[in-house]
């Protein structure tokens, strides 16, 4: 039986930076990868969906400017832009895979299951060590609907050789917006499905109408309060039902939440506790086992579940496993619907805005004649900041074609307190959304 200082189990970013630390720290590691090295960000997730998102943002921007020196609107070639994607993501497995080992770390295939708190079983092998770190990620979910087995996730949506002529999507998160947005833009006929009201839960409602009335203008059709509770195969494509609705389509995509990659490891018998959201950690990102820790989207937490901050957890982790006592603390963290309008925020929760209002009021701002928005005719350009009672900024939401950008100056001031002052010491270059910054902060 082979033992190690160390053992990663999931070859993702979180787990792989985090091994890579450790054997920088003189210590002997292994990592584990039960799927594709790289994990789901760069093989079938943010990375590849942003890179067919460029081609859906150079549409736009040449859309925006029609009648203002451009007559047409340029036409996506799916099969060219997947081509395109495959040029990254074909060469993710085995580069991941090979730097590992040329650091000298040893990488298994194959899906590990515990044994018992300090063993497990990988391949036929079983694996000892003094410490282990659990970052499984999660994988999309699919509905328990009648008919299940027609549909299809994020992931077959990003391996279509070809792009079919009518796509439905279940659900209304960010992902199913992304990818609607994507589809819509290439052509597909598009249809979204959200079993109630409030799209893009978790941002701003107002804004989030405001996108999703600016998709309706694309093309995209909204089906809201639908429960969708049977799917069925018909020639050609798929009907599916609920109640006073049919729909007819060539393709179902569920992008109507995820679920953590635990079931396979056998936690029971490490004594480990997790819950449906996933694995149950303390301040330090240890688990019930004090010498088991976890990080990134296979954690049950409040924070988002993105790649930024699984890398985050990752250096803190590595930190607490050598016997650091601080616990975790956690950054402002951004988050963002991409596409030719993005929508951005960053502060408090909007549940906590919502369960707390009589403490907050708001203000939104139209940027459409904003210089830095009018050269590129951005008329939905919109900010909307949310105040304490002591009129200090708690929440931001962007809606514009540089909201992403935007978000980021807005962390690193609110992170450092920045007064308006300090902000109008900088010059920066114009126009960009930098050289706005100064007349937004009071």
């Amino acid at each position: 039986m082979k033992k190690y200082d160390a053992i990663v189990i999931g070859g993702g970013p979180g787990g792989t930076a985090a091994a890579y630390s450790l054997k920088e720290q003189g210590k002997t590691v292994a990592v584990i990868e039960a799927d594709l090295w790289g994990g789901t960000c760069p093989n079938r997730g943010c990375d590849p969906k942003k890179i067919l998102m460029s081609a859906v943002e150079a549409k736009a921007r040449v859309e925006k400017l029609n009648g203002k020196g451009f007559e047409a609107s340029p036409e996506i070639h799916w099969e060219e832009l997947m081509a395109f994607k495959r040029t990254y993501t074909d060469s993710i497995p085995s580069g991941t895979k090979s730097g590992i080992e040329e650091a000298e770390i040893d990488a298994y295939d194959g899906q590990a299951e515990f044994v018992d708190a300090h063993t497990i079983e990988v391949a036929d092998e079983r694996l000892e060590a003094k410490q282990f770190l659990i970052a499984t990620g999660q994988r999309p979910s699919l509905l328990p609907v009648d008919g299940q087995e027609y549909l299809q996730t994020s992931t077959d949506f990003l391996n279509l050789a070809k792009l079919p002529e009518r796509i439905t999507f279940i659900g209304a998160g960010y992902i199913a917006f992304e990818l609607a947005t994507i589809a819509n833009a290439a052509g597909a006929e598009v249809h979204v499905i959200q079993h109630n009201d409030q799209p893009l839960k978790g941002f701003d409602k107002e804004l989030a109408m405001d996108l999703t009335k600016h998709l309706e203008e694309k093309g995209i059709t909204f089906h809201f309060n639908v429960d969708v509770d049977k799917v069925e195969a018909i020639d050609p494509g798929y009907r599916l039902t609920a109640e006073n609705f049919e729909l007819e389509t060539d393709m179902v995509v569920v992008a109507a939440g995820r679920v953590p990659n635990i079931e396979a490891l056998k936690l029971d018998n490490a004594q480990l506790e997790y819950t449906k959201k996933g694995i149950t950690v303390d301040d330090h990102l240890r688990t019930s086992q004090e010498h088991i820790f976890a990080c990134g989207d296979v954690l049950d937490k409040s924070h988002p579940k993105l790649t930024p901050v699984s890398g985050f957890e990752a250096s803190y982790v590595v930190k607490a496993m050598n016997g650091e006592t601080e616990p975790i603390h956690y950054p402002l963290i951004p988050s963002v619907v991409f596409g030719d309008q993005r929508l951005a925020r960053i502060g408090l929760s909007e549940k906590e805005l919502s369960e707390n209002s009589e403490k907050y009021h708001s203000e939104t701002m139209d940027l459409g004649s904003w210089f830095t928005y009018f050269r590129v005719n951005d008329k939905g350009a919109k900010i909307k900041f949310v105040y304490d009672e002591e009129d200090r900024i708690v929440a931001i939401t962007c809606l514009n074609e540089m909201a992403d950008e935007l978000i980021n100056y807005f962390n690193l001031i609110l992170e450092k307190q920045m007064t308006h002052e300090e902000i109008a010491d900088y010059v920066f270059a114009y126009p960009t959304p930098a050289s706005d910054l100064e007349y937004f902060i009071k």
